[in-house]
């Protein structure tokens, strides 16, 4: 993340501040949900809706059945519950009852927390406090785990990892001696098969980089040139790892996060007035990946959550884009590595008021180098773009300096999204600033200011 200044800690209002529908729509967990959501969030479906004013929202949905469904909102979190039987978080019915609460509030007025409501709330109170407790008691004697059977189970994994790495470095050796024009007609199966094996190594990051290799024969014009680069980059991957002791420790953890192993956060947390940036979704048809960015006021640091949810199961962690929320977060370690835990939150969230602090487009292909520097396997890297401008460019399109210093290209898998006909008609020919992810095909637009208003424009 560019980092000009480090910027003041961020003025926290009343935790009765209401959200921007595009706050609320930002947290749907799919299109299908946001246009359910839209279609709630008037007060006809509603009845008995009510606002504590500090952090919880409440209603009753008329559905299909003979009883509403009971919604709940805790903003604080943001965590929901709903009696409806969907698998989504939130679902409809939440997305439907923030948007009333964000836009009508004589529909949902500030009143008593019925009994349903206060019993959710207070088993999420008795549960927080239950951790706490559980948190100091951390610290007092406990029966350990055996170090000697930990580290003999950590010993035999590595070795398959190593067996893994070595096999699948002679698999590169024949594909090349073979000739890459072959790579075409073996099919995905050859790729499959290979991947396969680095599952049965233990080494899952080995085995998804191998799993996209089968999406590039035939992949269009060049393709032989980029499949080169991404045995070049697996190569390097393998070779770091049969070389793992020779390596610097930050990069070494980086590339023990890349092969697959996994690792806890690492402290200390790192309380701070944290920005959420943005927040999308990717799935690989089995696991359903959110990542959500945050950017530190006044630590200055940008951090990425994670969560996870199963085939046909929206992740449950969401927050709302354009808000600051005063949190802990726990980053993980490794060279370049962003990943942090979300800890303890003080509060409910608040507008974020102002966007990051960023620069011109030099700034951030350095910003990229540098990340490149310590993580070669690195796909993209945060940055904010301060005063560029959406402008068509051949089939595609850029971001300019206003200046016109310099430009950089729209990754071409943003091309057909409509935030970017979105982030278009926010500038409407003006400077603005963007938050992306920049990588070698360019830049994806994640979120978007202009410099006349303060709200913040979800591009995903």
């Amino acid at each position: 993340m560019l980092q000009l200044n480090g910027g003041e800690p961020p003025h926290l209002p009343s935790q009765g501040v209401r959200w921007t529908s595009e706050q609320v729509l930002a947290l749907a967990p799919d299109d299908a949900s946001r246009k359910a959501g839209n279609r709630l969030g008037m007060a006809g479906p509603w009845s008995d809706a009510g606002s504590s004013g500090a952090g919880a929202v409440w209603g009753l949905c008329k559905g299909s059945g003979s009883k509403p469904y009971q919604t709940i909102v805790d903003t604080t979190g943001p965590a929901y519950k709903c009696s409806c039987p969907s698998r989504k978080f939130p679902c409809k019915h939440a997305l439907g009852l923030l948007l009333l609460w964000a836009a009508d509030e004589d529909a949902v007025k500030v009143r008593a927390i019925p009994d349903w409501a206060e019993e959710w709330l207070e088993g999420r109170r008795k549960r927080a406090t239950d951790k706490e407790q559980s948190d100091a008691g951390a610290g007092q004697p406990a029966k350990a785990a055996d170090p000697e059977a930990a580290r003999r189970r950590a010993e035999r994994r590595a070795a398959r990892i190593t067996a893994g790495a070595t096999e699948l470095e002679q698999r590169l050796t024949d594909l090349l001696r073979g000739g890459l024009a072959a790579a075409e007609q073996s099919g995905y199966g050859l790729w499959e098969e290979t991947a396969a094996r680095m599952v049965d190594a233990q080494a899952p990051g080995l085995a998804g980089r191998v799993r996209e290799l089968g999406a590039i024969p035939g992949s269009g014009p060049g393709w032989p040139v980029r499949l080169m680069e991404e045995c070049a980059l697996i190569h390097l991957l393998d070779a770091a790892w049969l070389g793992l002791e020779r390596l610097p420790e930050p990069l070494a953890a980086t590339v023990r996060t890349r092969v697959g192993l996994t690792a806890p956060a690492e402290g200390p947390a790192v309380r701070d007035g944290w920005l959420v940036l943005a927040q999308y979704d990717s799935s690989d048809g089995k696991i359903t990946t959110r990542r959500i960015w945050m950017y530190g006021r006044k630590s200055g640091r940008t951090a990425m959550l994670l969560s996870f949810g199963a085939a046909g199961r929206s992740p449950q962690l969401a927050l709302p884009v354009g808000m600051v929320i005063d949190a802990e977060l726990t980053p993980y370690g490794g060279a370049g590595q962003l990943r942090a835990d979300l800890g303890e939150q003080f509060g409910a969230p608040a507008p974020i008021g102002s966007p990051p602090p960023g620069g011109p487009v030099a700034e951030a292909l350095d910003a990229y180098g540098r990340a490149l520097r310590d993580d070669p396997w690195l796909d993209s890297w945060p940055v904010t773009l301060t005063g560029v401008i959406p402008v068509p460019a051949g089939d595609g399109w850029q971001l300019a300096d206003a200046d016109g210093e310099s430009a950089l290209p729209v990754a071409p898998a943003a091309l057909g999204r409509p935030g970017l006909w979105k982030l278009a008609a926010l500038s409407g020919g003006a400077p603005v600033t963007v938050f992306g992810e920049c990588g070698h095909e360019g830049i994806t637009p994640l979120s978007a200011w202009s410099d006349d208003a303060a709200e913040t424009v979800p591009l995903v």
